[in-house]
């Protein structure tokens, strides 16, 4: 899937499910919940033990568009696209692994707090930038910098939840991602699999109804 291909999906998805947990099988399962509840992009970070084992796994499945989270380095790059990574997600601006997903011709989603970040990121081959970390700034601080940078896709990620992702998108972000407030930790350790799913299914629903 090219970066374009992947920009186009995700516009269409306009949210992802971003996973970090510290167990491989409770991963595995939370993943298949979030995908029952109707998510078709999802996101493993890197910190997940035999990630790749996952990103191989899910990247097999119809429909799904699987991405690697917390990529840091050429080689992280390397190694999730080799396991079948659509796209690489860091929590920071870093230019060599831009320039890798570039070259790998994935698209690039770096971590970016400040409008000079953002534009650094998108000036740099960033396919999208995303707004990490959130810092209880909200779709207002989105909006103003939207305003002036308008050709900019920000994707937030950190602090999105049920409540508060429509307006994001309101404001302009290209889609939001859903970490913890969609993977609830007690949730997880419970194996309370369905609550993820209708939580999944819930949050589509606001999302695409904007």
């Amino acid at each position: 899937m090219t970066p374009g291909e992947f920009l186009q999906r995700l516009g269409k998805e306009r949210a992802s499910a971003i996973l970090r947990t510290g167990d491989h099988e409770l991963a595995r399962l939370a993943m298949e919940a979030a995908v029952r509840g109707g998510f078709r992009v999802v996101e493993f970070t890197l910190t997940i033990p035999g990630v790749f084992e996952l990103i191989k796994e899910f990247a097999a499945k119809p429909d799904l568009v699987v991405g690697a989270g917390t990529v840091l380095t050429e080689e992280d790059a390397d190694a999730a696209v080799n396991a079948g990574a659509q796209f690489l997600v860091s929590p920071v601006k870093d230019l060599k692994v831009i320039a890798k997903a570039t070259k790998l011709n994935v698209a690039s989603v770096p971590g970016c707090s400040t409008p000079t970040e953002l534009l650094d990121a998108y000036r740099a081959g960033a396919t999208l930038q995303k707004l990490f970390p959130e810092q209880g700034i909200g779709p207002a601080f989105l909006r103003q910098v939207l305003g002036p940078l308008p050709f900019l896709k920000i994707v937030p990620t950190s602090g999105v939840t049920l409540a508060n992702a429509a307006e994001y998108l309101r404001a302009g972000a290209y889609s939001v991602g859903f970490v913890n407030s969609l993977f609830e930790p007690l949730d997880i350790a419970n194996r309370n699999w369905d609550a993820i799913s209708a939580r999944a299914s819930d949050m589509l629903k606001a999302v695409k109804s904007n």
